[in-house]
């Protein structure tokens, strides 16, 4: 799949920073069964890669990615270890030729208009808007929805369950990322009834 296809598999994408190893197969799991398939393992901790690996290995219903993906360096080992697709809160040259050069799907941050248009020459069509609430939110996404007409975006950050609906209304959001539904609290916990309930009610969201 190409990152279209797999930002069209629904409309939340859950960005997941897992501290402890043993965490990541249920709640992988809790939120494939809530309906959402297309997870974001953030390259935030020391365990991220172990746990990117398993859920990988151990849910195959799961459509895996790695975000935070910062270097090109990291590009061949997060596909050796079960990545689908990139995900990065930016965009450099080399992390644009390494995703390429190795056919991973890459979600390549944006936060301006020169951003967008400098990958959309490189052929992407499908953009990670971040940080989205402090960058100008659902203003800026109405604003360049005529002026970037051929362009989608994955709004992430700073987007909860009370603006997520919001944002999925817009014509040229395709979906967006988010940790509310899997709170710190509720993994702690291993509250995982919880975090496949809200998992379930966002993969509800509407989408224009």
């Amino acid at each position: 799949m190409d990152i279209s296809a797999i930002t069209a598999l629904a409309p939340v994408i859950p960005v997941l920073t897992i501290e402890r190893p043993a965490d990541g197969v249920p709640l992988a799991r809790a939120l494939v069964k809530g309906g959402l398939p297309v997870l974001e393992i953030t390259l935030r901790t020391r365990t991220a890669m172990e746990a990117l690996e398993a859920i990988a290995k151990e849910v195959p219903d799961a459509v895996v990615g790695a975000g935070t993906v910062l270097v090109a360096a990291q590009v061949e080992q997060i596909q050796r270890l079960g990545a689908k697709f990139a995900v990065s809160p930016g965009s450099t040259p080399d992390l644009v030729t390494a995703t390429k050069a190795a056919g991973l799907p890459f979600l390549p941050g944006v936060q301006t208009v020169s951003e967008a248009m400098l990958l959309a020459e490189q052929g992407y069509r499908v953009l990670k808007f971040f940080p989205a609430a402090p960058a100008g939110g659902l203003a800026w996404l109405k604003a360049v929805g005529a002026p970037l007409a051929g362009l989608r975006f994955c709004p992430t950050g700073g987007i909860g369950a009370d603006t997520a609906q919001a944002y999925l209304a817009l014509h040229n959001v395709t979906c967006v990322g988010g940790s509310w539904v899997a709170p710190a609290a509720a993994v702690d916990a291993k509250d995982w009834s919880q975090i496949e309930r809200l998992a379930a009610a966002a993969s509800n969201y509407k989408r224009s």
